[in-house]
């Protein structure tokens, strides 16, 4: 009866809960204003402050293109600070450029538009949200 039990138990929750998955949390940044960016860093900050108080783990994708790249340039990002801290500060957090957008950025000044460490460039903003989506990740847009 116990074997029952537990066949029936473990039929009925999902695989996720039984490995123990992290919530997964897509972050879309392009504006470039100083407010939005620091409202987008807030929000990963309190998501991660609430599954932290959870015991649960949470990975977090913060991806900016158009304007909002400004986040990621070298000595041009208004959140630099900020952005090196919570890299530093949270293993599950990163941090993707749109290589499209830098790439046209860099046509236009007529040379390569320096990143901070912290981001990686990824082909395109928009593609890698919607893979991030199809991934199970949750779509956040501050």
């Amino acid at each position: 009866m116990k074997k029952l039990v537990l066949a029936a138990v473990l039929a009925l929750t999902p695989i996720a809960a039984l490995a123990g998955a992290a919530h997964k949390i897509a972050v879309h940044v392009n504006s470039g204003d100083p407010a939005a960016l620091n409202m987008a860093l807030n929000n990963v900050q309190n998501v991660k402050s609430y599954y932290d108080e959870q015991g649960e783990q949470v990975e977090i994708e913060l991806v900016a293109y158009g304007p909002g790249l400004v986040m990621f340039v070298e000595g041009k990002s208004p959140v630099a600070d900020r952005v090196k801290a919570m890299s530093l500060e949270n293993e599950h957090l990163k941090f993707s450029a749109c290589g499209n957008t830098l790439r046209k950025m860099s046509q236009k000044l007529g040379k390569d538009v320096p990143l901070m460490s912290e981001a990686s460039v990824v082909p395109s903003g928009v593609v890698r949200l919607v893979q991030l989506q199809e991934e199970g990740y949750s779509y956040v847009r501050p």
